[in-house]
């Protein structure tokens, strides 16, 4: 029998267009409503018509990628099509977390607006930024960090694949990072265009003035597992979920490990439930031996169908 996972995009997964189609279903006009409502604007028209620059600042960005998600999920949820696990790659464990019943839509997106606000407001303050390493083991990566450390703080923050690993920090010691990893053979090493260390300790501050506002929102025990970004582990205490979340924003995102506990636990059909292919891409990486079928369309919806069936 299939067991079904539900994985959710983080931001790089914007674009441009994104939501348009299903923005014509009664709940699509209903959760897009109440996403413009919250945000102030029309977050929708956005998403729709752009423009590009608009939609990647990470306020918008956020409650955006959150809002189609979560239409994505209801559209399938009407055919029957329900998760035994849900997990989310960083911004999206709040997609993930509204699946789960643990958190609602209008306080996700609220809280993910208010992140993206903080994040935005950190690159003001905080000097760094992010790169990618591809083609070295994570612990080749931590290695290269520690060393990098003499020159400025960097550090592993995103284990994506077994061979690709973001890393964070300040310039100097990403540059330094970057240089080891080309001489180790790295396949890639590159600077991201992301303007802020995210999920590291110099993202301290950010987490704390967060916190308040978790603490004031009402989190709910979730109804499926929700596989933590920070520990990999399965969720569904409320206060335990709360405190992930606090931590996610200065703390590692584990997602090799998350993909690999599901399968470990039966998984064997994974469906990215938003825009994008980008987890889908990445799951090819950690493990070809399970299906992962990216959806954000009524056509790709019709097709899981139809393969599920199979």
């Amino acid at each position: 029998m299939t067991k079904i996972a539900f994985i959710f995009p983080g931001q790089a997964s914007q674009y441009v267009g994104m939501g348009r189609e299903i923005s014509r279903t009664p709940i699509g006009e209903k959760l897009f409503f109440k996403a413009d409502e919250i945000a102030g604007f029309p977050l929708s028209s956005l998403c729709f018509e752009g423009p590009e620059e608009e939609l990647t600042q990470t306020d918008n960005t956020q409650p955006a990628i959150v809002t189609v998600s979560a239409i994505v999920f209801h559209l399938l949820n009407e055919k029957g099509i329900k998760p035994e696990m849900v997990a989310g790659h960083s911004l999206g464990e709040y997609s993930a977390l509204v699946v789960a019943g643990s958190l609602s839509f209008i306080d996700a997106v609220r809280l993910v607006r208010i992140r993206g606000e903080l994040m935005r407001d950190a690159t003001r303050t905080i000097a760094g930024g992010m790169a990618a390493i591809i083609g070295l083991t994570p612990q080749a990566v931590e290695d290269i960090c520690r060393e990098a450390n003499s020159v400025g703080i960097v550090q592993a923050t995103n284990y994506n694949s077994p061979i690709q690993t973001a890393i964070s920090g300040e310039k100097a010691g990403l540059e330094k990072a970057i240089e080891l990893a080309t001489e180790r053979g790295a396949k890639r090493a590159l600077m991201l265009p992301v303007s802020a260390p995210f999920h590291s300790s110099l993202m301290d501050p950010v987490a704390e003035k967060f916190r308040a506002e978790l603490e004031a929102t009402e989190l709910k025990d979730a109804e499926v597992p929700v596989i933590a970004n920070v520990t990999a582990e399965p969720e569904t205490n409320e206060a335990e979920i709360r405190g992930n979340l606090i931590r996610q924003i200065n703390a590692p995102v584990h997602w090799t490990e998350t993909i690999q506990y599901m399968i470990a636990r039966g998984i064997d059909t994974f469906v990215e439930v938003g825009p994008g292919k980008v987890l889908t891409g990445l799951l090819k990486k950690t493990d070809r031996s399970v299906t992962c079928i990216p959806v954000e369309t009524l056509e790709s919806i019709d097709g899981l169908i139809k393969k599920l069936k199979k």
